[in-house]
């Protein structure tokens, strides 16, 4: 199947292509309306089509037999993503939408059932996982040491999302007398800017995101501008603040250095999959975590507290405690 497609492929003809609707024109606003991650990604979506060998606009069979094509390939749910992206392309560029067909829907429900395959989920990064890796650092006494122990104390106890710890700057900190306020000017769950509150209270003598900031900015000697920024192999301070993978890098590296198991696993999300995970272990309401974390979908906290509590008031422990009692 796969050697007939290639030479459907090679010999493609495209058909059905609408011409333009409108002229496109240069609109600032258009390109605004979306977030500069999601442009990338449908940008590297184009990308691969074209590179495949599809052409632009596109006819509805040429983009079936791009499904097929990768229909082993990819991930289903990568698959849907450049569907989008292809969607996008044309709509904005005056044409008539090729993916809009049934048939395009139902070949992706089809991939989807046939290849189809669970999301590979970062673990939970736990207090006693922190505490940890926060003990391993005050231990090596660096400058790094030290905007790794900030960065990692807040971005759990603030559930941060990478692209928002980073963008954290020195005029966005309220400090208070039950710990600080850190405004949020803009974040995946509000595209408008109408700006966000954490509020991220002082810890104890073991873990405190407060006293870690403030241990922070005093070595640092930052007084405006980005928080958390990039430091060179001489101890530079830059003036850059760090890229979003950096985040996962720092914490998969603190984990590893302080003998955490299944270090490498760890992703930036699980700072916040983990502070939504103890908080509800330790008895935090519903509402609260999603405050906290700024969670919009309740689906996405229940499925974190849920995986987390699989073995608690579970059925077949009940069963078993019976039969051992008797």
């Amino acid at each position: 199947m796969d050697a007939e497609l290639s030479i459907i492929n090679s010999e493609l003809i495209l058909r059905n292509v609408e011409q333009p609707i409108t002229k496109p024109f240069s609109n600032p606003y258009i390109t605004a309306a979306t977030s500069q991650n999601t442009r990338r990604a449908y940008q590297a979506d184009i990308r691969h089509f074209e590179k495949w060998g599809g052409q632009l606009p596109a006819s509805t069979d040429a983009i079936l037999i791009y499904l097929q094509v990768f229909a082993k390939e990819l991930n289903p749910r990568t698959l849907s993503r450049r569907l989008t992206a292809l969607k996008n392309w044309h709509v904005y560029q005056g044409f008539l939408d090729p993916t809009q067909h049934p048939s395009i829907s139902k070949t992706l429900a089809g991939i989807m059932r046939t290849h189809g395959k669970p999301k590979d989920k970062a673990p939970p990064l736990l207090p006693e996982h922190l505490l940890k890796i926060v003990t391993y650092l005050a231990e090596e006494k660096t400058l790094r040491a030290c905007r790794d122990s900030a960065l990692l104390q807040l971005a759990f106890f603030g559930a941060f999302r990478r692209s928002e710890i980073i963008a954290i700057c020195y005029e966005h900190i309220q400090w208070k007398d039950q710990g600080i306020d850190i405004l949020i000017p803009h974040s995946k769950t509000d595209q408008t800017n109408e700006g966000q509150y954490c509020a991220v209270p002082h810890g104890n003598e073991q873990l405190c995101p407060v006293r870690a900031l403030q241990q922070w900015i005093d070595q640092s000697g930052i007084t405006d501008g980005y928080i958390f920024r990039r430091i060179y192999p001489d101890d530079r301070l830059g003036e850059v603040p760090l890229v979003p993978l950096s985040v996962s890098n720092i914490l998969k590296k603190r984990a590893q250095d302080a003998d955490i198991p299944q270090a490498e696993n760890f992703s930036s999300h699980s700072l916040r999959r983990g502070l939504a995970t103890s908080a509800s272990r330790d008895g935090a309401s519903l509402p609260a975590i999603m405050r906290q974390g700024r969670w919009k979908n309740v689906n996405t906290v229940m499925e974190y507290i849920e995986a987390a509590a699989r073995f608690e008031e579970n059925a077949a422990a009940s069963v078993l405690k019976k039969i051992r009692s008797e």
